[in-house]
């Protein structure tokens, strides 16, 4: 019933497709994710399908905590990782829109220490720290292509650890242990060598962090008070935050491990349960600090979906959403038909991202969750687990499996 009323409320309706969803081949999702919790790859998932705004597929299987004995239920909270990214992405681009903020603008515009940045070259003799060509933009850190890591690379990392970022922050991404703000964290990454020039190759790392500090300094406020006011605020996403609410600490899955194959429960720090609901609750870390639940990630992913609107409430302009949805760094990010736009990884070519259409877009956390909205068959997919790291192969035959019940 609750399920049922859910939807009812947010009025998930939007134009039909001509494709269409088979409920009986849909159904192979249960058996599929069931046998990953039987088999102990897995404690447990939750995955949604949305079809033209609707719900085609909703099941939560498994433990959200084995060992505490809490089953996994649709309105589990999990720690989505760099999924936050997207969220971060569409705050910079609501302030393009409003100016305050320039595609091809220097970051060191908002960012003092990144006026003048530098890069460590690999040479016979060592490591040469070199300046850097030309000036980093909004517009590298949205394609991750301003060379810039997680700071765990050998030519920098010890540079890093000493300035408590890479080695020092987990797998370098993790910072909702720290008990600074994220610009005082960003300015100092800034003093650091990066490992590529500007403009120069795909370099996952930093950049949305960097961005969600852009966000601050433009905008006058804390990512978190934006991201509220600007996004989570106006759709209902009333679960989606960087740190969740002591009295809701019973709502959020528990952190496992692949581990001889079968997941093992993590322990607690930077590389397992994390900070999230205990911690300084200061550093808000737009590249991978959001928690969130499949119902709330999928309505921000139906609002992209719907060029920017969702239920009368617009984010972000149609023309904006075409910029983070299609390819802005050509082959930098992929040969084989993958591209990166202003946010989202995008799918060029088909058969570059299995059964995914051209067009079609998504990425995914550390955590081991994951999506991708396919504009072709008006669906956005959504599956959420909490497994760090992840040796099971779940991710692609989720995909796999609601695609082959789509039926044109």
């Amino acid at each position: 019933m609750f399920t049922l009323l859910f939807f009812a409320v947010h009025a998930w309706s939007q134009s039909p497709s001509a494709a269409r969803l088979d409920p009986a081949r849909l159904t192979r999702l249960d058996n599929l994710l069931q046998r990953y919790v039987d088999d102990g790859k897995i404690a447990g998932a939750v995955a949604l399908v949305l079809h033209d705004g609707k719900p085609a597929y909703e099941k939560a299987v498994g433990w959200s905590d084995k060992e505490a004995g809490r089953k996994m239920t649709t309105d589990t909270i999990f720690r989505i990782a760099s999924q936050t990214k997207a969220l971060t992405s569409t705050a910079i681009l609501a302030l393009v829109e409003e100016g305050k903020i320039g595609i091809t603008e220097p970051v060191g515009n908002f960012i003092p220490s990144f006026a003048k940045t530098t890069v460590a070259v690999k040479t016979d003799s060592g490591i040469n720290i070199i300046p850097a060509k030309r000036a980093i933009t909004i517009q590298d850190l949205l394609t991750h292509t301003a060379g810039i890591s997680y700071g765990t690379d050998a030519q920098v990392a010890s540079l890093y650890q000493s300035k408590g970022l890479g080695p020092a922050a987990g797998a370098g991404w993790y910072t909702a242990d720290k008990d600074e703000p994220i610009c005082v964290t960003m300015e100092r990454l800034g003093t650091l060598p990066f490992v590529s020039q500007p403009g120069e190759a795909y370099v996952y790392g930093y950049n949305t962090d960097i961005l969600g500090c852009v966000v601050e300094k433009a905008s006058g406020m804390s990512l978190d008070d934006f991201i509220k006011a600007r996004i989570t605020g106006p759709l209902g996403l009333k679960d989606t935050r960087f740190f969740i609410p002591p009295a809701q600490r019973a709502r959020l899955a528990a952190v496992y491990g692949t581990k001889d194959g079968v997941a093992a429960r993590s322990g607690e720090g930077a590389r397992g349960q994390g900070s999230y609901v205990d911690g300084p609750r200061k550093s808000f870390a737009g590249g991978a600090g959001l928690t969130s639940t499949a119902r709330d990630y999928a309505r921000f992913l139906e609002m992209i979906r719907n060029g920017g609107t969702l239920d009368g409430v617009r984010i972000l302009a149609p023309r904006t959403v075409d910029l983070m949805t299609t390819n802005q760094s050509g082959t930098l990010h992929s040969a084989t038909g993958l591209g990166f736009g202003y946010g989202f990884e995008t799918v060029d070519r088909y058969g570059a991202s299995g059964m995914a259409g051209v067009g079609a877009f998504g990425w995914g956390g550390a955590y081991g969750s994951i999506y991708q909205v396919d504009k072709q068959s008006h669906m956005v997919l959504v599956l959420m687990i909490q497994l760090m790291p992840n040796g099971t192969d779940i991710q692609q035959k989720f995909f796999t499996t609601v695609y082959q019940a789509l039926l044109n």
